[in-house]
């Protein structure tokens, strides 16, 4: 007598972690296709990524006690991403000071006055919070000779260090640290998250570019903790709202705020280093 198989066993429905391992391998097909795709393609790629994660940002801030007003939040996110190429003859503290005035004011009138410091706060925050880490991408993609360079291994030190932590905490993490905003993460995943972005930036810096590997194991570790504060920043915010993704967008990952969460902080420091030391124009 011979088995029958159901339809079931020939089911090919992929497991749940193979759909978040496709899902990330597209959206770092997206990003890095868009970082070799020239000028346009990055500002279109920072337009697109920029614009969800504002909106993903909105969901939240609603969840946080203040919705951001799509009014404010959109326009001044959109300012602070290009403040430093397109928009960089434009004041930024005319810019501020036009939010202050117009936005607090504007609460004076509108429906939901009442949460209008709350709200016009909250919109402040996440205009910030999501358009200043793309600038300092479009300024170091644009600095010359080597912006193409800074840019791309500045978003895979931060990829190897989420991979790394990743692996190394769910196979042998036994210490955790920030319980209360992610109970998951671990001390040894983050050891080789920072880890993983050292190795990772001293093949850009020292191998790539031949800088000093002293300045490689600083912009690493600078990297790799920048993207753990990242990730425990976006946590807490979800903590506060009470969801478990920003949205459901990117398939078994949430959304792209989540993806994009611990590659906020990194271009920030990044830029600042390498400006201070002057290794920008090497």
């Amino acid at each position: 007598m011979t088995a029958t198989r159901t339809p079931a066993a020939w089911s090919l429905k992929p497991s749940p972690l193979m759909v978040r391992i496709l899902s990330a391998f597209v959206f770092i097909g997206v990003v890095v296709g868009g970082l070799f795709g020239g000028t346009y393609a990055v500002y279109a790629l920072v337009i697109v990524l920029a614009g969800l994660a504002l909106w993903e940002f909105r969901g939240l801030s609603d969840g946080m006690g203040y919705r951001a007003p799509l009014w404010l939040l959109f326009p001044l996110g959109a300012f602070f991403a290009f403040s430093g190429t397109v928009l960089k003859h434009v004041d930024v503290a005319v810019v501020l000071s036009l939010s202050l005035v117009a936005g607090l004011g504007t609460f004076l009138v509108v429906p939901g006055r009442r949460q209008g410091l709350g709200r016009w706060a909250m919109g402040m925050a996440g205009a910030l919070y999501i358009g200043m880490p793309f600038n300092y991408y479009l300024l170091l993609y644009s600095a010359q000779p080597h912006g193409l360079i800074w840019t791309v291994f500045t978003v895979f030190a931060v990829i190897a260090s989420d991979a790394a932590a990743l692996l190394v905490g769910s196979r042998i993490g036994r210490h955790p640290f920030f319980t209360t905003i992610s109970p998951k993460k671990t001390v040894e995943g983050a050891i080789a998250g920072v880890v993983a972005s050292v190795i990772t930036m001293f093949v850009g810096v020292s191998g790539v570019l031949g800088i000093s590997p002293v300045h490689a194991l600083a912009l690493g570790v600078l990297v790799g903790l920048s993207a753990i504060m990242g990730d425990l920043v976006e946590s807490q915010m979800k903590r506060i709202a009470e969801v478990k993704d920003s949205s459901n967008l990117v398939p078994g990952h949430g959304g792209v705020l989540d993806r994009l969460d611990s590659i906020l902080f990194p271009p920030i420091l990044v830029y600042f280093y390498v400006s201070m030391f002057g290794l920008l124009t090497r």
